[in-house]
């Protein structure tokens, strides 16, 4: 993977930084955006590690499932943390944050995330985001299909083959869009990212996720199917799904609200830097997502590293954790949903602190069974 990064040497890291977190405490205080985007990017960032996928989309099925878990939580408002790509997008609309940082060990996820900001800064509309995301002519009658359901999009999509002016005029609008967002890119960022999108366009609602030196599981779910997932209560929830939804995620990218950054979970310098980016800035975290990154935690001996790295960040006693749990060799999680491979859950903050304080996880398995929150 290609590790150069979009952050300086330390010295100018932490001189940006105080930029930063300067302009960000204005920016609450008089209620704008923050809008040091580039800066900010670039300070909070760390070096970028491997990872064995390029991930444009998820594969946990039951990513869904979790926004029933936030509602009936009260998980709502304060900052989002995740990782991965835009699966972040549906928890983010259904939490509507004042900030979200979304924080990988690959850089390229920053880059595809550089995609997702261009097509929200390009779009009237979900239908036209949905349309430049794959590279699909846009309809002349786009206002029409504000309101289009779910079905209908997919309906268009799966019947509009991409042409090759479509698919120019989607890369020419994002790498437009994604100029004008002043990161320093060279051209084998912009490679990436052409590389990225190309992947959607080409494979269209079929886009899997798909990893490096590992068998593609049966149960890996498409885009199509991504849009189709419902939350418990049987809900359309992705952030497609309606216009509201979609519209959530289009003011904080606009606003630059939505700040991707290259991180290790259990680094040195990312998570730490974004506790004090947000205390200065006054928010609570509310959720961080980490889907099932504790389990290479463990694996790799650094959990105990990561754990220190939440007692850095400004939490309170409705914070939570979303985690993912594929099946093991223990069989199903107690509470998979059957006929999904993976489990979300929820798990709050303090009581993950306590517990591990206390000594009372021994593995994994503990971690991911015990003191599961499953609302209020």
């Amino acid at each position: 993977m290609n590790e150069r990064l979009l952050i300086a040497p330390l010295p100018r890291i932490l001189a940006v930084c105080a930029l930063a977190v300067s302009c960000a405490g204005r920016g609450a205080e008089s209620g704008a955006a923050d809008r040091a985007f580039p800066e900010l990017t670039a300070a909070l960032s760390e070096s970028g590690g491997y990872f064995d996928t390029d991930n444009p989309i998820s594969n946990e099925r039951s990513y869904l499932h979790a926004v029933t878990d936030l509602e009936e939580a009260g998980v709502t408002g304060g900052a989002y943390l995740g990782v991965g790509p835009e699966q972040n997008f549906s928890y983010i609309a259904a939490i509507d944050p004042e900030i979200a940082i979304l924080v990988d060990i690959r850089r390229d996820n920053v880059l595809e995330h550089l995609i997702f900001k261009a097509l929200f800064a390009e779009s009237a509309n979900r239908f036209e985001y949905a349309c430049l995301l794959f590279g699909r002519p846009v309809p002349n009658d786009l206002e029409a299909m504000t309101g289009a359901a779910v079905e209908g999009l997919i309906e268009y999509l799966d019947q509009t083959p991409a042409t090759r002016a479509s698919r120019r005029a989607a890369r020419d609008r994002v790498d437009r869009a994604i100029h004008g967002f002043g990161l320093e890119l060279d051209d084998a960022d912009l490679a990436t990212i052409d590389r990225f999108h190309g992947e959607f366009i080409d494979a269209g609602l079929d886009l899997r996720f798909r990893s490096h030196g590992r068998a593609p599981r049966f149960y890996y779910p498409t885009y199509r199917d991504m849009l189709l997932e419902v939350d418990r209560r049987g809900r359309r929830a992705n952030y497609l799904a309606s216009e509201k939804l979609f519209r959530t995620i289009q003011t904080l990218q606009r606003q630059d609200r939505i700040v991707p950054v290259v991180g290790d979970l259990a680094g040195d310098h990312a998570l730490r830097a974004i506790g004090k980016y947000l205390s200065r800035r006054g928010s609570t975290v509310s959720a961080v997502y980490t889907s099932n990154v504790e389990f290479y935690l463990f694996g790799s001996g650094s959990f105990v590293r990561f754990i220190d790295n939440l007692r850095h960040l400004p939490i309170d006693d409705r914070s939570v954790i979303i985690r993912s749990v594929f099946h093991s060799l223990r069989g199903p999680h107690p509470r998979a949903v059957p006929g999904y491979y993976s489990t979300q859950l929820l798990q709050r903050v303090d009581v993950l602190l306590r517990r591990v304080s206390e000594g009372v996880y021994r593995d994994y398995w503990d971690v991911v069974t015990q003191d599961v929150q499953t609302g209020p």
